[in-house]
């Protein structure tokens, strides 16, 4: 069985949470979520860390929880701003497969209509567009596998990254 472990990343609603919790059952993994370690760390919710304390406190604890991370044989559901983390994403690539969930910015926006009470790190008052426009190309360049998921459904997309794990 394969242990190395599992990184997705990519926009926020592209189901890094959703479908990496059914991925990892399939693959017989466990599952990890660095949002929820970063809420655990702080004592609060991500919107309400972004809230009190700003977009670059933020960024930091998202560092943090990628740098302090212990895990193996884990799928790992990456919030969609760890990429800005070089040393975060760095250690977390070291004997895992980094699979970039892509999906449109128009289906990004139709899955998540609560972008602003969500914990989506917008810079400086950025909107939904430029935050999109910025990160695409460091998802690009990031990962080791890139599974379009625009039109795929959970089952489908669950299906992709089990197929691209192996």
């Amino acid at each position: 069985m394969n242990k190395q472990n599992i990184i997705l990343i990519g926009m926020p609603g592209s189901g890094k949470s959703t479908c990496g919790v059914l991925a990892a059952k399939a693959l017989l993994k466990k599952f990890v979520d660095t949002d929820l370690i970063i809420q655990q760390n702080e004592g609060m919710a991500l919107q309400e860390i972004l809230n009190r304390r700003g977009a670059d406190y933020f960024l930091k604890a998202e560092e943090n929880a990628l740098l302090t991370l212990q895990a193996e044989n884990s799928v790992i559901a990456t919030g969609g701003s760890a990429v800005f983390s070089q040393k975060g994403m760095a250690r977390l690539a070291q004997g895992a497969k980094i699979i970039y969930l892509h999906i449109e910015y128009a289906e990004m926006i139709r899955r998540i209509n609560n972008i602003t009470t969500r914990g989506v790190v917008l810079k400086n008052g950025e909107t939904p567009a430029q935050m999109f426009a910025e990160r695409l190309p460091l998802y690009r360049r990031t990962a080791d596998v890139t599974i379009d998921c625009t039109h795929l459904s959970v089952e489908n997309t669950v299906k992709e990254i089990v197929s691209s794990a192996k």
